[in-house]
Order: structure tokens, then sequence, then C-alpha cells
């Protein structure tokens, strides 16, 4: 469960860092559009490369951050084996009963699996180098055009940074959990599916009412702090948008423009 390293902050004085939340925000989007308009490994190395600057610039580890595929391997394995088996194609490799390898699964099988690389490691970067405080604040500022139609755009952002928040400490009490259910001779690491499946109750049942004892102790805390909402709530830290901002927005800018010209002059290889 340490391996999680979704919803984590890593601190850290770097340019990546320092950048508006706002603009981080329309930034992942703009790179996730990228990586769906990419129909090529060109543009996916494109992609590729400026994630691997991104990660340079904010000085993080490239190991914590690629143990943010740790989540996802089963479900890599299982679209790539799925891809790999059922696309047809005109180059056949081998091919048994209803199972069929050609190149065109193959590629479309490797495409598919970096989008999804691509997809995690970009997304984890959004919380190794902000804080929960600055995403609830740039996504309150993004969606201030909501509050026209009475949307809770302030509630909205503040449950999705208490999500964040405790992803990380839910982890540690998965951690805290199986450690006790081992002190208490539960085996939880052997035996097949369908052991494990069972001793997955003793760790739910304790886990689910351990959230809840902390979101009735969240509330406690934000009623004995008079919280009102941002009903006349005002900003400590305000947000501005520096000429680090603006080079962000063009290199967004210049991606998108980039993977469109590619997929335009170099089709797809199947």
């Amino acid at each position: 469960m340490k391996d999680v390293t979704f919803g984590q902050y890593y601190p850290r004085d770097s340019f990546v860092h320092r950048l508006d939340p706002r603009m981080k925000f329309l930034f992942l989007i703009a790179y996730i559009v990228a990586i769906f308009l990419a129909t090529n490994f060109y543009g996916l190395a494109v992609c590729t490369a400026v994630l691997i600057v991104i990660i340079a610039l904010a000085r993080i580890p490239f190991g914590k951050v690629l143990r943010s595929i740790r989540g996802i391997l089963v479900l890599l394995v299982f679209t790539a084996l799925l891809n790999i088996l059922f696309v047809d194609g005109e180059t056949v490799y081998a091919q048994w009963w209803i199972f069929v390898i050609t190149r065109e699964g193959l590629l479309f099988a490797a495409l598919l699996s970096l989008r999804l690389v691509l997809l995690v490691l970009c997304s984890s970067m959004l919380t190794f180098t902000t804080t929960p405080v600055s995403l609830t604040d740039g996504v309150e500022s993004l969606l201030t055009p909501l509050k026209w139609i009475k949307l809770p755009v302030h509630a909205l952002a503040l449950v999705m940074s208490i999500a964040l928040r405790m992803i990380p400490v839910l982890m540690d009490e998965v951690d805290r959990i199986k450690n006790a259910q081992r002190a208490r001779g539960a085996d939880l690491d052997r035996g097949g599916l369908m052991h494990k499946i069972r001793t997955t109750i003793p760790i739910l049942v304790p886990l689910v009412l351990s959230a809840l004892r902390r979101a009735d102790e969240l509330g406690d805390a934000m009623d004995a702090r008079c919280y009102m909402g941002d009903k006349h709530r005002t900003k400590y830290k305000k947000l501005h948008f520096t000429w680090r901002d603006l080079l962000a927005f063009l290199v967004g800018a210049a991606l998108i423009t980039g993977v469109v010209l590619l997929r335009i002059y170099l089709p797809a290889p199947f």
C-alpha cells in the first residue's frame, strides 16, 4: 500500500511547483487531449518527451513517479491481452481457435498501453506538485462561472480536495489493519483467489468504520472552527498568473498542434 503514490504531494521548490494550479489543470486537460489525439507512436513519443521534461523540472525522482503505474498493472495486462488476441489484421503471426495474434493487434495493444501509462503518470504529476489546498483553490476558480447557475462550486472543490487528501491516509489505514489481522493469526498472503476474497472482509469492515469515524471527526472540526462554506469567505493566498503560466500555456498549445500535425502527415500504423 505504500507504493500507492496518487494523491500524495512531494514538496519541492521547482518550476512546476510554482505554477498556478489553474494552469496545471488546463495543461493536464491539454495533455490528455494530446494523448488521445495521437494515433501513432510519433505523437506519443512527443507526449512522453514532454512528460519527462516536466518530471525533470519538478525534480521528483523518476522511480517514485513510475510507481504510480503499479495500481493499473492488472488493467494494463488485461487490455493488452484482449487487443493482442482479438484484434484482426492482415499480418497474422499465430492463430488458434478464436484467438489470433496479428501485427496490427500487437501495435494497437502497445499504443493503448502507452496511452494508459502516460495518462496515469501525468495525472500523478498534478498531485505530486500541487498541495490539496491549491487544488481546491484552482478547481474553485476554474468553475466560478458555474456559480451563475447556482452550482455549489466551493463544496465540489472541497470534496475533491478532501478525497485526494484521504487517499494516502486510507492506504496507511489499510496497512495498519492488515498488520493487526496478521498479529491475530490471519493468513492474508497465501491461498487461492476465493481465500483472498474472503480475507478482504475483515479488512473492509474496519476500513469503512475508520473512514466514517474520520469523516465525523472532520465534520466536528469544521463546525468547531465555524466553517460556513463559501459564504463571505476570503482567500489567504491569491492566485496570479505569471510568465511561467504563459510558458506552460504555450507548451500545451504547441503539444496539441504538433500531435495533430503528426496525425495528419504520419498515418496510424494499423
